[in-house]
């Protein structure tokens, strides 16, 4: 694997549909000593079940959260559980980053005091910058949500993956997908309803912020249960003309 792979794990949003769970994104690459990483790009609820299919939760080294709300961070509570009281015995803590206060959420999930909280299965950090786990650089791009949110853009091996997390349409896009391999992006809304401000993309805002960046493959994402992403699909072919496709649990990329 000399290239990124990139596994849809749930893709359903705002919450878990009835064919998917929602927004997690399992990304592997191998190192020059041959060893293959895993990351996780958000963990959200129903997530952790699917993720069993694809890569043992025992091999993931970091998890990366885009920002906090249920549908992106809620799984980490099993995930929890998994690592304290494993049949081998408690797993090594793992690095968790997210936003500021990621540690404090977490533990109020799981109705925990703050300290200890989960410090002991995970590894927590707030974004300060880019950050480097194994062969992947990830670096944080603040985004337009209602809660503090982050695009994560992920390169290793020269190849890199703009993911949006949830955003609306704000400037900070186009510098998070610039010239990147592939766009992992939300499509949340359909265009000419009255949508609120600065909080997801339409298909035709995830085309656009394509076409302007050059990305070589549009990937959408982040469908609500009550869309078809067909929809979502022919709002983006009308301002995007390169590779584009829907995300589904279980569909790989190479990046």
């Amino acid at each position: 694997m000399n290239t990124p792979r990139l596994t849809v794990i749930g893709c359903s949003g705002s919450f878990a549909g009835p064919g998917s769970a929602a927004s997690c994104y399992l990304v592997e690459a191998d190192a020059p000593d041959g060893r293959t990483w895993r990351i996780l790009l958000d963990l959200g609820n129903g997530a952790l079940g699917t993720l069993q299919s694809y890569a043992d939760p025992d091999t993931i080294d970091a998890v990366f959260f885009s920002h906090l709300h249920p549908d992106h961070c809620l799984d980490l509570c099993g995930y929890y559980v998994l690592r304290k009281y494993h049949p081998a015995g408690r797993l090594p803590p793992i690095p968790v980053w997210g936003p500021t206060g990621v540690a404090r959420r977490m533990a109020r999930a799981y109705d925990m005091p703050d300290d200890p909280g989960m410090a002991a299965e995970f590894d927590f950090h707030e974004y300060a910058g880019p950050v480097q786990v194994g062969p992947f650089q990830v670096e944080p791009v603040r985004v337009a949500h209602p809660v503090p949110a982050h695009g994560l853009r992920v390169t290793a091996g020269g190849h890199t993956l703009a993911y949006t997390g949830d955003t609306g349409p704000c400037d900070a896009l186009d510098r998070l997908a610039a010239g990147a391999d592939l766009l992992l992006a939300e499509a949340s809304f359909k265009s000419g309803e009255a949508n609120p401000d600065a909080l997801h993309l339409t298909g035709r805002e995830a085309g656009e912020v394509a076409a302007r960046t050059g990305v070589r493959r549009l990937v959408l994402t982040h469908v609500p249960p009550w869309y078809d992403p067909a929809d979502m699909l022919a709002e983006a072919a009308e301002v995007y003309d390169g590779d584009l496709s829907a995300a589904e649990p279980g569909a790989t990329y190479e990046v």
